[in-house]
């Protein structure tokens, strides 16, 4: 007996280039699930446009509107293209960011940036390790200096004041978060045959603000509570601590070296773009951001308005951020084929730009989203499942 299983995806287009990448990465998606799909069992995804954004804002003066919520909550995922533009800003002077809204509606408290080489993409290191890079920076997604519950204070025209918030509510789901990621990476690395712990790294300025003195007692608590020593005074992951600003230079010495970090809110802002830098730059950075009950996932890059409408936009970070997607629905919802149609869709990019033809505008190459999109559709199509 057959089995269909249907899940409803609440999509944001966005602004600038956001639309261009979303179209194909729509198509891609359905294709993947249709050829993972078997006569036991298949699945399908339901695609929800929803609106958001800068054009959104100025066309009905709310750059989230509370239909779209609804809708986002009600929803099995949520697939974010590119939001903003810097030409459209509320009276304060700040730029429309729907998708930081969206982290505090659904308090999506942990922000997964991966960084990973992908083959036949040139970095700028050229270290030959640098082909081995692959870690995950977990980026705490509501608190930190982006704190709802802390607004900014001006004082006259002479001084401004922002407050830095962690706490230990948010701060403990995020690093069992963390650990929950490091023990799945460590049985991924297991079962190819790979020896060696998972490295878990909480990236601080401990030694000179006591909110983050705080946030590392609070690291080293889920340590003890995710990480215990096994009869022979042993932990299955490696934990360990380090300042940002040399966790910024090591970044661009050795980044090889490292598997799974989380940091406060600012400074994983700050180091995802790093990452993004040592792998060919945003246009190959996914993100997502999790929750207990959602979880929102969208390229790292921003509407890029000065390409839009080009055709020239790199559709590949939002391919990988909608494979993520995917093997997260597959996991939450103990269904195998939409896990392997993530997969699918992280080896076709691999594939595609491994033949070393594809160069894209922000490596100085003339490769074309629809250049790129076709190679990895049919990639899609070829690869065994």
């Amino acid at each position: 007996m057959s089995t269909d299983r249907i899940f409803t995806i609440a999509v944001f287009e966005g602004d600038g280039i956001g639309p261009e990448i979303t179209a194909p990465c729509c198509e891609l998606l359905q294709q993947a699930c249709h050829r993972v799909s078997s006569g036991s069992e298949t699945v399908s995804l339901l695609l929800q446009p929803l609106s958001a954004g800068a054009a959104t804002y100025q066309a009905t003066g709310d750059a989230l509107p509370r239909a779209s919520i609804q809708a986002a909550r009600q929803a099995d995922a949520i697939l974010l293209s590119a939001m903003g533009d810097p030409a459209v800003r509320y009276p304060d002077g700040t730029e429309i960011t729907p998708q930081i809204d969206l982290r505090f509606e659904l308090e999506l408290y942990a922000g997964l940036r991966p960084v990973r080489s992908i083959p036949g993409v040139p970095g700028p290191l050229s270290d030959s390790r640098a082909a081995s890079i692959d870690f995950v920076l977990v980026r705490e997604s509501i608190e930190g200096l982006f704190a709802r519950q802390a607004p900014a204070r001006l004082i006259g025209d002479e001084q401004a004041e922002e407050t830095l918030v962690i706490t230990r509510a948010i701060s403990e789901k995020l690093f069992d978060a963390t650990f929950a990621l490091a023990r799945r990476r460590l049985g991924i690395r297991l079962a190819d045959g790979m020896p060696g712990a998972v490295r878990v790294t909480c990236i601080d300025k401990a030694n000179v603000f006591p909110a983050f003195a705080f946030f590392r007692k609070l690291f080293n608590e889920a340590d003890l509570r995710n990480n215990p020593k096994d009869d022979e005074g042993c932990r299955a992951m490696v934990s360990d601590h380090a300042y940002v600003d040399i966790m910024a230079h090591n970044l661009v010495t050795r980044p090889w070296e490292y598997d799974v970090m989380v940091t406060e809110n600012m400074f994983g802002d700050i180091l995802s773009d790093l990452g993004a830098a040592l792998i060919g730059g945003m246009g190959y950075a996914p993100s997502a951001d999790i929750g207990d009950e959602h979880a929102v996932f969208q390229p790292c890059h921003g509407s890029a308005p000065d390409i839009a409408g080009q055709g020239v936009a790199n559709p590949t970070a939002m391919f990988l951020s909608a494979a993520m997607m995917l093997e997260w629905l597959a996991e939450r919802n103990d269904c195998e084929a939409l896990g392997k149609a993530g997969r699918l869709i992280v080896r076709a990019v691999d594939e595609a730009f491994a033949k070393g033809r594809l160069r894209t505008v922000e490596l100085g190459g003339d490769s074309t989203l629809d250049d790129v999109a076709k190679a990895v559709e049919q990639q899609v199509a070829t690869l065994a499942v």
